[in-house]
């Protein structure tokens, strides 16, 4: 089943969950802020992208600036920010099956589904 890692409050989010919708294909909303990842649960959601943590961490939020910007972070401690202060997560994260694609763009959802 097809799972929307989902920030309502986000433009991005939005626009990915709208092309869920229309897709006419059966998914399921994570809210994400409301229910926060575990670690294990981030780290396979970071393997499936591809990527390395700090990849999926949005460095322009202001708590990263503040408490993390230019410091030296293992990818755990980087994880433990994001599960802390899960605004940090890129946002939206589509997976489906074993693959995940964060949508920015949001059409970027459109390879996945």
């Amino acid at each position: 089943m097809i799972k929307i890692y989902h920030n309502p409050r986000c433009s991005k989010s939005r626009q990915g969950l709208t092309i869920l919708e229309d897709s006419k294909k059966e998914f399921e909303i994570v809210k994400y802020l409301d229910t926060i990842p575990t670690e294990k649960e981030l780290t396979e959601i970071i393997n499936l992208l591809g990527i390395s943590p700090i990849q999926l961490v949005r460095k322009t939020e202001k708590i990263w600036k503040e408490e993390f910007k230019g410091k030296e972070l293992s990818d755990s401690q980087i994880i433990k920010a994001m599960i802390q202060n899960p605004k940090l997560i890129e946002r939206p994260i589509v997976i489906n099956n074993n693959k995940a694609i964060i949508g920015r763009p949001p059409e970027d959802i459109l390879t996945i589904i």
